[in-house]
């Protein structure tokens, strides 16, 4: 009797262990079917890549996500609508993109942008941006003989910034009384950023200076060697653009090599 009882406790602490391994490797059982714990985990590592710490109230919410989601995709089954055409070119293009994605990955990881690429990229972008660096307003107008009257009003006392509020058609500069702000002079179009280089400090375009835009009357308010911003600042935005830039070269690769017919 003795030794019966004992199978039978034995048998019974080894079904409840089994029962924890089970619901260790899922998340619950709805309607007889297990939901598997990957689900969640590959929820929460989504949630995590966009930035949102997953909390243990996330969790439960996740969890609850998991539970519903496997609820409405037992209905939609038993309804008989994943043997419905739509369905079936849906989940093709799901297949498509997740497929995409794992390749893009996949060739970021095998070709990451080195510290090298970074730092040559950097000084390639102080090499060009190096320099003078200008503060600068503009008067821009349709017509030369336009500019010509602002420039002789200008020489008889008229106010820059006045006029520039007036009767510039640069929307972005005109509000401000012509500002263009700090910029590297290459920063403009060649005609604009050729009549800058030629005025000093306070100086005042003598001529009207043609641009796609239209003429500009241009005044030099100050100049200063260039603020370029160190290498660690800006460290995290070159990374993503030369990853960027990579990328797109792998799939303009890719398009040249595929045969279309």
């Amino acid at each position: 009797m003795k030794k019966q009882f004992l199978v039978a406790a034995t048998v019974t602490a080894l079904l409840a262990l089994s029962a924890q391994g089970v619901f260790a490797q899922n998340v619950a059982i709805v309607n007889g079917k297990a939901v598997p714990k990957s689900r969640l985990d590959s929820l929460a590592q989504q949630v995590a890549r966009s930035g949102r710490p997953v909390t243990p109230d996330m969790e439960n919410q996740l969890r609850e996500e998991v539970i519903a989601r496997e609820v409405f995709m037992q209905e939609a089954e038993k309804r008989g609508l994943s043997a419905s055409d739509d369905f079936k070119v849906q989940m093709e293009l799901a297949r498509q993109t997740i497929l995409i994605r794992e390749l893009f990955a996949d060739y970021q990881k095998k070709n990451p942008v080195t510290d090298a690429d970074l730092k040559a990229e950097y000084d390639k972008f102080a090499a060009a941006n190096g320099g003078k660096e200008y503060k600068a307003r503009h008067i821009l107008v349709e017509k030369e003989a336009e500019a010509k009257a602002i420039i002789a009003s200008l020489k008889k006392g008229g106010k820059f910034e006045e006029i520039a509020k007036k009767q510039s058609k640069d929307p972005g500069s005109g509000a401000k009384g012509g500002d263009l702000d700090w910029a590297n002079p290459s920063s403009y179009v060649p005609e604009f950023s050729a009549a800058l280089l030629k005025l000093n400090k306070g100086q005042t375009s003598e001529e009207a200076v043609k641009s796609q835009f239209g003429y500009h009357v241009i005044r030099v308010d100050d100049i200063r060697s260039a603020q370029l911003p160190a290498f660690e600042e800006v460290k995290p935005q070159i990374a993503q653009q030369m990853q960027q830039q990579k990328l797109a070269a792998f799939q303009e690769e890719l398009r040249k090599k595929a045969k279309v017919e």
